[in-house]
């Protein structure tokens, strides 16, 4: 909502959308529909004041006849067409128009005509067509009025005066200027249209991302506990129920947690905006997943160095994540009983360091392949980069650098 509140106030009048009946215009433009309305006011409009213009340029001109009123209905009439078929109509409104004027009709509103036909063939990119309509239009004029006029009507007419040009050029002008100017705004409306398309789709795909991950972090974690010890319960249900049971209570707590922890994501997605009703995890937890990790028989060994600080809560959970999902893996994949992570505080950085002794047992223990992508978009979320794979002596390394920010410089 900021960024659209930011969109209309700075930058220039027309970078928020322009005025909004300008706005309107152009939509109306690109949907194609036939502008009923806005042509029959305009035939009204110019009907009656072509019969104003008739009265004060009587003796002057030829008075309006039928057959100027069906000149006067024509151009408008082309007009329903001027949004589907701009070329055809700007050509055809000259042309009536023309044909109206070399008659000796009276001069007024029947210009408009033209103009409503020039900026519908400019606004719709029609430029060079335009430019030609209106251009042997006012070369016909030209020719009529200062050389045919007296084989023309009405009888007895005089040169019109080359003054009365500078007034015709000079309209010709301004309506093609202001027509080149719609059509520049409503391409620039269509560009930030398209961009803030963009915008939302980008926005939309990395939050699908981001849930996509804490969905695969929660659940890989947690399954993966709960498949181990699952697998301890049935091999010892007959032979040692009491620590059948122990497994089985392991069990319940991983799937509450997880369930927890998924309904706070699904949460988020009912109601966007609202705060999580518990606070994102983050390193604190790490004694957590210690222990989760030892009811799968891993012991973990955890080294801190560093002046510990409250990270910013995106780094704090990116790291808890990265940590929860290499250890993941080593129950999975790594045939290793073991493991050590190594956390590095420093002045504006974090490192963190998973080690396994390995061998690789050679399955994929059910996984989504996804793991390492993951703990990769999180560290490249935040500028930070990610090294995984085995160590030469043997076993596999999870590297993660991380810039932080804490809470206390933010």
């Amino acid at each position: 909502m900021e960024q659209q509140r930011t969109g209309t106030c700075g930058g220039p009048p027309w970078s928020g959308g322009g005025p909004a009946w300008l706005r309107r215009l152009a939509d109306r433009q690109e949907t194609g529909r036939i502008p009923w309305l806005s042509t029959l006011a305009l035939a009204v409009f110019v009907m009656v004041g072509s019969g104003f213009a008739a009265e004060s340029q009587q003796g002057t001109r030829e008075p309006l006849d039928a057959f100027a009123r069906v000149l006067l209905l024509a151009g408008p009439a082309l007009l329903l067409l001027r949004q589907k078929y701009p070329v055809p109509t700007v050509f055809g409104v000259c042309a009536v128009t023309l044909v109206y004027f070399a008659a000796g009709y009276p001069y007024g509103p029947v210009f408009l005509t033209v103009a409503v036909a020039v900026f519908a063939a400019i606004v719709a990119g029609h430029r060079r067509a335009a430019w030609w309509a209106v251009g042997l239009l006012w070369a016909a004029h030209l020719l009529v009025a200062h050389w045919l006029y007296a084989y023309l009507p009405p009888g007895g007419d005089e040169a019109a005066p080359w003054g009365q040009e500078v007034f015709v050029t000079a309209w010709v002008i301004a309506i093609a200027a202001a027509s080149e100017l719609v059509r520049v705004r409503r391409e620039v409306w269509a560009r930030e249209r398209a961009e803030r398309a963009a915008a939302e789709k980008r926005r939309a795909d990395e939050e699908r991302l981001r849930i996509a991950r804490e969905l695969h972090d929660v659940l890989a974690h947690s399954i993966s506990v709960i498949n181990v010890q699952a697998g301890v319960g049935l091999a010892l249900l007959d032979s040692d129920p009491e620590q059948a049971r122990t497994a089985l209570t392991t069990i319940k707590a991983a799937s509450k947690e997880a369930l927890g922890e998924v309904r706070q994501v699904l949460d988020t997605l009912r109601a966007p905006g609202e705060a999580p009703r518990a606070p994102a995890p983050g390193l604190d937890r790490l004694p957590e997943l210690v222990q989760q990790a030892a009811s799968t028989g891993l012991t973990v060994d955890v080294e801190t160095v560093g002046q510990k600080a409250a990270l910013a809560p995106g780094a704090d959970l990116a790291a808890f994540r990265i940590v929860q999902e290499a250890l993941t893996n080593v129950v999975r994949h790594s045939g290793s009983r073991t493991a050590r992570v190594r956390i590095v505080h420093s002045p504006g950085s974090l490192a963190l360091q998973i080690d396994d002794d390995g061998p690789a047992t050679g399955s994929d223990a059910g996984g989504s392949g996804r793991g390492l992508i993951g703990m990769r978009e999180r560290a490249g979320a935040l500028g930070g980069t990610i090294k995984a794979g085995p160590r030469p002596d043997g076993g596999f390394r999870v590297l993660a650098e991380l810039p932080v920010q804490t809470e206390e410089t933010k």
